[in-house]
Order: C-alpha cells, then structure tokens, then sequence
C-alpha cells in the first residue's frame, strides 16, 4: 500500500527564536559557492554552511540527560524510544492551559509515541507564542509514564508550565527515560492512531536535546 508523509517540524531560519531568552540560530556561509570557484575546476562550486545555535532551536527532542546529569544523552537514546513507533494523538485543543490525566485514561499507551495536538503551533514566529501556553500537569505525566508511553510530544511552546521551576512534567517523564518533543506542527493532519512515527536526533555525546524533522508515516487510505 502506498506510503503518506507527514512533517511534524518547524524550520529553522537565520534569527527565528523558539524559547523566549534563548538566541537565534545564525546560519551563514562557511565557505561560498563564489568563493569555493577559486579552489575548483571551472564550472564545479560547492556551499559549505556553518550554523551557531543553541540545542533548544526549532523541534527539537530532550533525552534524560537535559534534566538529569547522570541521564543518557542523545547518543544514547534508544532508536526504538525514536523511530518507527506506533503514535496516538490525544486532541486537548478544548481542555483548558492545563492538561490533566484524565485526557489519556481509557487509551491505550504502551510502547507509544503520545502526541498532543494543543493547536498552539498556530501562534509560532508571533510573540502570543511565548505567554499563556497549554502544558501537562504533573499526573498527566506520572499517567503517562506509568502506561508506559516510549515517547511524548506536544505542539506547544513547552510541555511544563514555566512558572512551575520544578519542571515536573520534564522530570518525570526524563526520569522515566522517555524522550520528550516539543514546538511541534502539523498534528491536525494526523488521525488519531494507526500510523508510525519518527524522530530522531542527531547522535551527540554529552548533549541533552537537539533538533529533529518529526514526522509520521501513514497508509495512503488514512485521513485525520
């Protein structure tokens, strides 16, 4: 049956802030194609670009290690917390700021990617973006993680509530070593389940989070 692909992911652009405080990604020329000539036969020219970012830039994915020291790092994640898993979305557009447990009792979670489609992607590159966002609360997150949800996303600007400097949806679920996603796009066109979902991050040492190009595979015949 034929395949459909459906991109989860913000670009990333030359001065687009994510996070409120955090800078821009400036994305240059490291070596351009005008001056690449000079080394080249006539005719043949290269880019080489250079990007200066902060890991918290566009979609990204947290490993344990962003909230814990001792936690994996990006280069230890599990491709199987990453890649080609079976994804529900869980629709909270009408549930409030706040995003309680009993958004995900009855659904079955295990071994899931658990996306939640909040619609706040639709407010990104505008300052609305930063102030008053939807988040989970703290039993949403023990819920999830004792339903063993391999992976959790959401398309918001963070999946705490920043006022909270406990952070502590961020610290159960890291400390349950599943990976989070958040500011992401694009799950209204997603169904509810039944389709496979990627996203996977750049192999770092050292490194807590890093960008990725979510998507989410689905049969042809499927529609949200």
């Amino acid at each position: 049956m034929k395949k459909r692909l459906i991109d989860l992911s913000h670009e990333v652009e030359n001065g687009m802030i994510t996070y409120k405080g955090l800078p821009a990604p400036i994305i240059c020329d490291f070596l351009s194609r005008e001056e690449s000539r000079k080394h080249y036969s006539a005719g043949t020219e290269f880019s080489i670009g250079k990007i200066e970012m902060v890991a918290n830039t566009g979609t990204y994915v947290d490993s344990p290690f962003h909230r814990f020291a001792d936690g994996i790092d990006l280069s230890e994640l599990p491709l199987e917390s990453l890649a080609d898993l079976e994804g529900v979305v869980i629709r909270a557009q009408n549930l409030g700021r706040e995003i309680p447990a009993k958004a995900f009792r009855g659904i079955p979670l295990m071994g899931k990617a658990v996306l939640i489609h909040t619609d706040w992607s639709r407010h990104w590159r505008t300052d609305h973006y930063f102030e008053g966002h939807t988040f989970l609360t703290k039993d949403a997150a023990e819920l999830l993680a004792e339903s063993g949800a391999a992976f959790v996303g959401i398309d918001t600007y963070n999946i705490d509530d920043t006022t909270d400097g406990t952070r502590p949806v961020h610290t159960t679920l890291l400390g349950n070593r599943i990976p989070i996603c958040e500011h992401m796009r694009g799950l209204e066109n997603l169904p509810d389940s039944g389709f496979r979902f990627h996203a996977t991050p750049v192999k770092v040492k050292a490194m807590g989070t890093f960008p990725v190009r979510a998507y989410a595979v689905l049969d042809e015949k499927q529609s949200p």
